[in-house]
Formats: C-alpha cells, structure tokens, sequence
C-alpha cells in the first residue's frame, strides 16, 4: 500500500506544536506525506491538551464533526494524540468509537505501526509513559519560517496539586545538550531568526551536570542575529546563574516568563508550589537588578479549592506589586487524578468569575500603564511579516515580547531588524515609526555575577 496524506491538528501549549513536528518527522522518515488541507486526508491526528476542562471539551466537539467526515469516508483513519490520549484513552476508544488510535506523548515512534494497525481493522492503543524517551534523534518536520520552538525536556517532577502533566508526560528527562545546539544551527542555515527552549520547568534541565544557564549559553552563540527565548520557569529554581547568562548574551532575550498562580502562601501551600510570596519577590527584584530592562508575564489561577476573598486580594496585590508586561489569567479547572480534585471546590463559579474579571481588568490596566511609559523609546522590532490587521503596517517584537507595529517600508521584510521610535500604546500593541535597520547583536558583552 502506498503511503497516506497525514493530516495534524494541534491543540494547547507550544510544547504540543513542538510534538505535532516531532509526529510529522516521524512519519515522513517513512514516506507518509503532510498535508495542510483535511479534504486531502487519509490519516486525521489531533494533538490533544488535558491542562483544563474547557481544552478537552474543545477536543469532544471537534470528533464530533470529524465523526461526520469519518461516515463519508469509512476508510479514514482518526486519531487522538498528547495529554488527552494518555489520560482518556478508554473513554476515547470505548464510548467515543469514531477514534481508531490513541497514542500518548512517549509512544511517537510507533505511530507508523499503529496507523497500519488501524488500517487492519483493529484499534491501535500506546500510551505507556517512559522515564527515557526524549525523541533526541529525531529531526521535527517545519516549513520554513521564522520562528521555532525546540522542545528541550520532557515530563515534570513538580507534582503541583492541580497539574496533570506528570501524569500525562511523565516524569522529567533533559535532552542532550550538544543535540539541541545542533537543531539550532540547523534552523540557523534555514534562515531561521528565534528560537523558543520549552519544557514543563526548563529551570531544572540537567544533562549530566550541564543545566539550563549552559544550555542557554551554547544556544546564544550559535548564531547571534537567532534570539532565544524559553519557557517556562518554575520560581523555586530560578537561578543567579541563569540571570547572569541572559543579561551576558545580548540575543538572549530580556523576558522571563515565571507563573506566580496565586498571591497567597497559604494557597501556595495546597498546590504544592514550593515557594513563598516573599522568596518570589525577591526573585523579581533581582532579576530587575541584573537584566536591565527586563520583563515579566505570569500565570494566575483563580478560585483554587479554599480560596477566600483575602486569598484573592494577595493575588491581586502581588500583580500591583510586580506589574507584569502581561499574564496568563484562568479560573480554577479540576483535573481527575490530581491531588486537588479530591479537595472540595468550594468556591462557586460566581465568585471564580467575579474574581477572574477583577484581575483581567487590573492586568490591562497595568499593561497599558507599562507601555505607556515606552513612548518615544527607541526599541529593536524582529518583523514578522504584515500586521493581522492591515498590508500597511508591519509586525514584530521586541526582546521583551511586546508587538510593535510600524508602517510598510519596500526597504524591509520580514526576518529584518529594525529600529522603531514608540509613538502611541495600547494594553496588548505598540505602534510606532521606523527609524533604520540594524544589526542588533554584533558582538558579545562581558558580565561578571
């Protein structure tokens, strides 16, 4: 039989992106073809996330119509990969039974086996979590671009209280090192111009004594017109030495992303954070102190099993406190199997909305604050290419992750840096004009911790 069209569909974190070209590779080393149009399909994937409810429900009513296509084409082979598969697999085999394979985020490269499996009539199941797998031979499938997430461990020991990820992605294992500079200056020669280091906690990634700070180190000297970003950050892991190394590597960017989840200790305490509120300040007031210019974005869970409105106002005085760049904001989201969903959720969806919208709205307001005190700065922009809104304007970032968007000059494309002047801001966008290309990064800069 000849090899089938494979269509993927990804749903949740960049980490799920970062599998979906890890699938793709994996099924092109064996002649499969990707193809970007489901009508062309013969092989359906969909690359699941289990983090919250709402995500997996997403999932439901999107087999729901693909049950529909399915009928049309009995020989359509539909399957659920990621946290989902792993976590529901008998329900998705069993009572969902348009699904013909359930594969989880460790079982990859036998994808191939399993589709022939389906194809034979029958329901092809890995789901098995390893301690080892961390796909390092594996070359991901992407088009052409500019920017690329490069996954560099897998799993998480944290076991915080409301988490399902190591139960869905297993335990941590790091990458090699030397595999993972390899995949940069492979993007390097494609013309690539960022990358993104992403694991569940890339603060603990250890390959045989080498951790994150060297990682990041060896990462930024492949190419210095690359800038390298990373997440995400767990607070109690967060080191002087990871500080020193993004403030040393100009093209390591200036934005650390380093979810807080609440303002109070004692709700710390029941998710199993680690940390205190105090510890954690302190980590924003030393990183401020070493990266000139740096910035934050956290994540905030509101409504955590016991939460009072006291719990909530912590929340909202650490925001004050910090003034984030910007912040991953959700209500409270029971997840079966974690700790925290044998708690009992007494706070009423009432109050967690209540309470989500008084941080939405305060989180706009201080970002809106916050850029507005960039007007008529000068800050470098990587263009992205044109703005979602108009052929006009071009779009970009900045190294602290902030979208700049200027007007259309013949002189630059995207991939470009350029210099832009803020003229006016937004809470989520900064406009401005240009002022030159430039290169960026030309040399490196000599810090001592």
């Amino acid at each position: 039989m000849s090899k089938n069209n494979i269509y993927i569909e990804t749903y949740g974190c960049q980490m799920n992106v970062a599998d979906s070209e890890i699938v793709a590779g994996i099924l092109k080393n064996v002649g499969y073809k990707i193809t970007n149009n489901i009508d062309n399909a013969d092989v359906i994937l969909l690359n699941t996330c289990s983090i919250r409810d709402n995500a997996e429900q997403r999932i439901y009513g999107r087999l729901g119509n693909l049950n529909k296509i399915k009928q049309n084409n009995p020989n359509l082979v539909l399957g659920v990969l990621g946290c989902m598969a792993e976590r529901l697999r008998k329900d998705l085999i069993e009572k969902k039974k348009v699904v013909d394979l359930v594969v989880g985020p460790d079982e990859y490269r036998r994808l191939p086996e399993f589709i022939d499996t389906a194809y034979a009539g029958e329901k092809g199941i890995g789901v098995k979590l390893s301690r080892t797998e961390t796909y390092d031979d594996i070359v991901p499938y992407r088009e052409d671009g500019l920017s690329a997430w490069i996954s560099v461990m897998r799993g998480c020991d944290k076991f915080c209280t409301f988490c399902v990820v190591p139960f869905t992605r297993g335990r941590e294992r790091s990458r090699d090192l030397d595999s993972i500079v390899n995949e940069v200056k492979q993007l390097s020669e494609r013309g690539f111009r960022e990358v993104s280091l992403l694991g569940q906690n890339v603060n603990s990634y250890d390959d045989n004594g080498r951790d994150f700070a060297d990682l990041l180190a060896a990462a930024a000297l492949v190419d210095r017109s690359i800038r390298v970003r990373f997440t995400t950050s767990h607070p109690q892991d967060l080191s002087d030495k990871l500080l020193y190394t993004i403030a040393e590597h100009p093209n390591l960017c200036n934005y650390i992303h380093l979810p807080v989840q609440s303002g109070s200790n004692r709700i710390l305490e029941l998710m199993n954070r680690t940390y205190t509120i105090e510890h954690y300040l302190e980590l924003i007031d030393k990183a401020r102190k070493i990266i000139p210019g740096v910035s934050f974005s956290t994540d905030i869970i509101t409504g955590f099993p016991t939460e009072t409105y006291e719990d909530h106002l912590m929340t909202v005085d650490v925001m004050q406190k910090v003034r984030y760049d910007g912040a991953y904001m959700f209500k409270y989201s029971p997840r079966e199997g974690t700790k925290a969903y044998r708690m009992d959720d007494d706070v009423t969806e009432e109050q967690k909305s209540k309470r989500l919208n008084e941080i939405i709205n305060l989180q706009q307001n201080i970002s809106y604050e916050v850029n507005q005190e960039l007007m008529s700065a000068e800050e470098i922009v990587l263009v992205e290419g044109y703005s979602r809104k108009s052929n006009e304007f071009l779009a970009g970032r900045t190294d602290t992750n902030k979208v700049v968007v200027f007007p259309v000059s013949e002189d630059v494309s995207k991939g470009d840096y350029v210099k832009v002047k803020i003229d006016r801001a937004t809470s989520a966008t900064l406009f401005g004009s240009l002022i030159e290309m430039i290169n960026p990064y030309p040399e490196r800069i000599q810090l001592t911790g």
